[in-house]
């Protein structure tokens, strides 16, 4: 049996190995944060997590918009479906009350001497059956001939709905799914962004928070003055009535997915601030770039919505002097910001 021997001490001892193993910890915190690779960085600095961060923050924001698509289009299959199924229901009752009437006639001619095979055929719940056997009607009067017929085309028009109900049950179905999934991506994406801001330090993520837009009460406040709402130049009264919606949701936490008033998202901010103002806009930031009339950025106007980044990701609402009032991110909470911070894609005017 081979002898054990006692292993060999690390060169590292001391001040070095605390530092060593700090840096270890740091590099195996950001491991899977990406790509679900599972190999380990190796010791990021504090530049590079925040360039990491920012990424996976935007990337959040388009899976968030992604997820308030779907969870729109989620919702009007829903409500389609209730009203498919209430149609079918009213056409049920409707049949019902025919089917009953052509029942009394039936019972008239069985005491007369025996039910017509028209009556008959009329009282089957099967529309496949009638067809094949339609002839017989013309053993009945006209009067009677039109309520079998009227019969027979609210079966064939109660199984349409029917079938037509179980189509959407399963686009439904689909929709669900893909919330599920856009859901589970904004989950992730803010998980790893958590992750790598936990490798700062409490100085240097405090630096990176003020940097991004997570103020204190008093750079709220800072910003709540930023450009006096009277001097602004609004192009009507519901762009000027949008504005200083926005200007009264600042330092109001950025939710994903919310609409407010406690709390919103970039998209769901705008819509708002332009709902307040009596103007519908739709949900998401690539819809909502196509309400209204397109503006050059050298035409921006106070109430303008102002999108960046490829995709469309983002959107923030303009007040004039390059500013505008967005959503940033979670952590930061609404507030003025330049529209030069992030790369410009296009703006739009609702009214």
């Amino acid at each position: 049996m081979a002898a054990h021997r006692k292993p060999k001490q690390h060169p590292l001892s001391g001040p070095a190995a605390r530092t060593a193993a700090t840096l270890a910890l740091a590099g195996a915190a950001t491991a899977t944060a990406f790509d679900g690779t599972g190999h380990a960085e190796p010791g990021l600095t504090p530049a590079q997590i925040k360039a990491k961060v920012d990424k996976l923050y935007q990337e959040a924001e388009a899976a968030t918009e992604k997820y308030n698509g779907a969870k729109e289009q989620t919702a009007k299959a829903r409500a389609s479906l209730d009203r498919l199924r209430e149609e079918a229901a009213r056409r049920t009752e409707r049949l019902n009350a025919s089917r009953n009437a052509l029942g009394s006639i039936a019972t008239a001619q069985y005491r007369a001497g025996g039910m017509d095979p028209g009556l008959q055929l009329a009282l089957t719940s099967d529309p496949d059956e009638y067809l094949e056997r339609a002839a017989l009607t013309e053993r009945v009067g006209a009067r009677q001939a039109d309520a079998i017929a009227g019969v027979h085309q609210q079966l064939v028009e109660i199984a349409r709905l029917r079938a037509e109900a179980g189509e959407r049950i399963d686009g439904l179905k689909a929709r669900q799914t893909e919330l599920a999934k856009h859901k589970a991506t904004v989950r992730d994406k803010l998980a790893a962004a958590e992750r790598l801001l936990a490798t700062l330090t409490a100085e240097q993520r405090a630096s990176y928070e003020s940097s991004n837009g997570a103020e204190s009460p008093a750079g709220t406040r800072a910003d709540r003055s930023a450009g006096p709402r009277g001097s602004l130049k609004a192009p009507n009264s519901r762009a000027a009535q949008a504005v200083a919606y926005a200007y009264g949701a600042l330092g109001k936490p950025y939710v994903w997915g919310a609409t407010g008033p406690a709390s919103f998202d970039c998209s769901g901010l705008t819509q708002a601030a332009w709902g307040s103002a009596g103007v519908s806009l739709p949900r998401t930031t690539y819809t909502q770039i196509n309400a209204g009339r397109r503006v050059s950025r050298s035409q921006l106007a106070p109430g303008d919505l102002v999108f960046f980044y490829s995709g469309i990701s983002h959107v923030g609402l303009y007040i004039g002097g390059r500013q505008m009032i967005h959503a940033p991110r979670p952590g930061a909470p609404v507030r003025v910001a330049p529209i030069d911070e992030m790369p410009f894609a296009g703006a739009t005017r609702p009214v």
